[in-house]
């Protein structure tokens, strides 16, 4: 089955939704208009079942095949939150929001899913279910995690789950996945260096926070360099330095440290950990002052089940004639993991063609792809759920 028809002729409608909502950008746990606009399209479908307010501020939408409910039931799953970043498109679309942006293209990764859910509604030409889960809260937030205590797969006995995300950098259309380990295990963590502050003019009377803060992002860099082997996918990144003020002239009593760490196994992340506690202690320690290190751990590493990557790849095929099979795993994270946990599944990425990359303030979704990535949705449901 190729890019089905019906899409090409709905890709002004639901590049219209997709608009929309990049227009109207929530941050996680705040999704509730695009929560409202998605429900309320799901009703205007004629889907069985449309359930608001699912783990927060997740829809959950459930079409029954020609004969009902009787037989297998798979889970598709997009994500619904934007980002704390400030679009610098300049798109007649761009973000009325400042400072709320969808620079990770999940305005279309919800579009895609609703689209595909018009066209089920429409033709039932599967046997069975399909659960639709329009998750809150997956950049950083937790939301995969809070779907499935809400009661996600178990409520309606789900079997299997997909998902899909864009990709800059893969060409329009085309898809790739992997079976095994496809993305990181995304941890944060903050240093805290405590001193004693002061005059800028006489800094020999006190314990400068900036320059020990300074010292152990250096000494981060050391960790993966010197601590793993170079063929393994490790990353520590410190990302945010924050002092408690913001003039020239004054040594701050305190400076904190963010970063991520990025690992594939718990040795890695342990091993990681004890690395920056060790470090950001002795060199503080160094210095006379003192550092406080927290860890938060995030979603664990995206692992695709063989069987149901074979299958993805396979209606990837079917519907783009590409299917990548030897990409190489990303350092990035996705809380689609904590569902792969629960049920066997597999994630795979569309290409979004060239551009600005994910997370940037120019990035803009290729509305291009809608078609072929509804068209995804359609094949799996109908392939895996087939009419005998």
């Amino acid at each position: 089955m190729p890019v089905i028809n019906r899409f090409a002729e709905m890709l002004p409608e639901i590049t219209a939704w997709r608009r929309d909502i990049h227009a109207h950008p929530e941050l996680r746990f705040e999704e509730h208009r695009t929560a409202a606009f998605v429900a309320s399209k799901l009703e205007e479908f004629g889907c069985d079942e449309v359930i608001t307010g699912f783990g927060g501020t997740g829809v959950v939408g459930v079409i029954n095949g020609k004969s009902g409910s009787a037989g297998k039931t798979i889970g598709f799953r997009a994500d619904m939150d934007a980002l704390p970043i400030q679009e610098t498109t300049g798109l007649p679309h761009a973000s009325t929001i400042p400072g709320k942006m969808h620079a990770c293209g999940h305005d279309g990764h919800t579009s895609m899913l609703l689209g595909a859910a018009k066209y089920l509604a429409e033709t039932r030409n599967f046997a069975g279910r399909v659960v639709l889960a329009f998750q809150p809260a997956e950049e950083g937030g937790g939301g995969a995690r809070a779907m499935i205590e809400a009661g996600l797969m178990d409520r309606w006995a789900i079997e299997e789950v997909y998902g899909m995300h864009n990709m800059p950098g893969i060409s329009a259309g085309e898809f790739a996945v992997r079976t095994g380990p496809q993305m990181a295990s995304p941890d944060k963590f903050e240093i805290t260096v405590r001193g004693t502050g002061g005059h800028g003019a006489m800094p020999h009377k006190g314990v400068d926070t900036t320059l020990v803060a300074a010292q152990i992002v250096v000494a981060l860099q050391s960790i993966v360099s010197r601590n793993f082997d170079p063929m393994d996918k490790v990353v520590v990144s410190v990302c945010g330095f924050r002092t408690e003020t913001a003039t020239y002239n004054v040594i701050p009593d305190s400076v904190q440290l963010l970063g991520t760490v990025r690992t594939f196994n718990t040795q890695a992340q342990h091993q990681v950990r004890a690395r920056i506690d060790a470090l950001a202690a002795a060199t503080a320690l160094g210095y006379g002052a003192e550092a406080e290190v927290r860890h938060m751990s995030g979603p664990p590493p995206l692992v695709n089940h063989a069987r149901e990557a074979d299958m993805a790849a396979e209606a990837a095929l079917a519907v783009s004639g590409v299917a990548h099979r030897n990409l190489d795993p990303i350092m990035a994270g996705e809380d689609f993991s904590e569902m792969l946990l629960e049920r066997p599944g597999a994630y795979l990425f569309i290409g979004n063609g060239d551009g600005a990359d994910l997370h940037n303030p120019s990035y803009e979704f290729n509305d291009e792809v809608i078609p072929a990535g509804c068209s995804w949705f359609v094949t799996m449901a109908e392939g895996r759920l087939s009419i005998a």
